[in-house]
């Protein structure tokens, strides 16, 4: 029998390897700088060329950009995976908002659920964190002028479940249309506080959505995601509704039967 010799990895492709699986997870983020190259080594207990030559291994692949007396930092490029043609237009067409609300019900509340079975001390950290600036956005005294705040720390919020849940396709189909997301979500709020309580009702809802999570239970957070967005999809097509019977008197149509 004939054996083959066992090789021992290169240090510099561990060390690309461990920062890939950093990048993947969600440890490191777009646009985040990586600590001084001495830090790093030493957090890593490997010498500084090896390192190094890892950087430019990932620098290579897009996937970090170095700035000259800057430091290095990783790619922008990495939250523009999903950013196509098709996005482009499909953020400019609110009547496909409904499609995105539904494709945000599959999604986020597998990401609820996993967050819920998941989450780390730090990860239920940062959802705190991210739940109680969503709550003040709510009770600002300017709130009504400032929507995409309000939109950005929901988003935000949705964004940290995600990360909490540690499914790293889940976490970046999430962080590929978070601009696209804060988009959906100003428009969906311009909408839904024409209700005098939907403010509250909403606030209500993520409240018992981080609430569910940060106490471990999965599929209870799962179905409090789905209520979240059931109520949203229900609301904007009420509202469409209504527009519709408006359109139709002013045009002195009859109404349509139910």
């Amino acid at each position: 029998m004939a054996y083959q010799r066992v090789r021992q990895p290169r240090l510099a492709d561990v060390i690309t390897e461990r920062l890939e699986a950093m990048l993947l997870e969600g440890s490191l983020k777009p646009g985040e700088k990586l600590p001084p190259e001495r830090e790093l080594a030493e957090h890593f207990g490997v010498s500084r060329p090896s390192l190094r030559e890892a950087i430019q291994k990932l620098a290579a692949r897009g996937l970090l950009t170095s700035r000259q007396g800057g430091g290095t930092f990783v790619s922008e490029q990495l939250n523009n995976s999903y950013s196509d043609p098709l996005l482009e237009m499909l953020a400019r067409h609110g009547e496909f908002n409904l499609d995105l609300l539904e494709f945000r019900d599959a999604l986020e509340g597998i990401a609820a659920y996993y967050a819920a079975l998941r989450a780390t001390p730090a990860d239920k950290a940062m959802l705190k964190t991210r739940f109680e600036a969503l709550e003040e956005s709510y009770r600002h005294p300017d709130r009504a002028s400032d929507p995409m705040r309000e939109a950005r720390a929901d988003a935000a919020f949705h964004l940290a479940i995600a990360e909490a849940g540690h499914n790293v396709l889940l976490l970046h189909t999430m962080r590929g249309l978070f601009h696209l997301l804060e988009k959906s979500i100003v428009a969906n709020l311009a909408h839904l506080f024409e209700k005098p309580d939907s403010r509250d009702r909403l606030m209500d809802q993520h409240r018992a959505l981080y609430d569910s999570i940060i106490a471990g239970h999965a599929d209870e957070a799962r179905t409090r995601a789905h209520e979240h967005l059931i109520f949203v999809e229900e609301g904007l097509l009420e509202l469409e509704r209504a527009e519709t019977r408006a359109q139709r008197r002013s045009q002195g149509l009859p109404e349509p039967r139910a």
